[in-house]
């Protein structure tokens, strides 16, 4: 099921997927485009309560998510290297316990449009790498 290259192309396709949806929080500007005129009418749209205005801590915080993201994307891209689908994994797992753990607080719900991909592409490299490397006998 898992060969080496359906398990680099799932890779790189969640390194692309990272790259698209999370260079708008790389920096100041697009965070806060993104913000105003993406996610506080969304949530309006779909009846949910309204989003905060982001204050500096929100912005800083969103900012370094943003970065390492965008740059592990891109060092997952230049390096292809599909043994990084174990780490990328077990980031993504991180990830998704803080969006739970959201949730559970009261964030908006228009978290789980993260949080969903999140988990597959957790899930698919986690499994993937996993059968790979028993395949493999390493």
């Amino acid at each position: 099921m898992y060969s080496k290259p359906t398990l680099n192309r799932i890779y790189r396709l969640s390194a692309w997927y990272d790259l698209i949806i999370t260079w708008p929080f790389a920096l100041p500007i697009t965070l806060g485009i993104l913000w105003q005129y993406g996610f506080m009418p969304l949530n309006a749209v779909l009846g949910f309560a309204a989003l905060p205005a982001l204050d500096v801590h929100a912005v800083l915080f969103g900012n370094f998510f943003g970065s390492v993201v965008v740059i592990w994307a891109l060092v997952r891209l230049y390096l292809n290297d599909s043994r990084l689908a174990l780490f990328d994994g077990l980031g993504r797992v991180l990830f998704s316990v803080a969006m739970l753990n959201a949730l559970v607080a009261g964030i908006s719900p228009i978290i789980w449009a993260f949080l969903i991909p999140e988990l597959a592409w957790a899930i698919a490299q986690l499994i993937g790498f996993v059968r790979f490397r028993t395949r493999a006998g390493v």
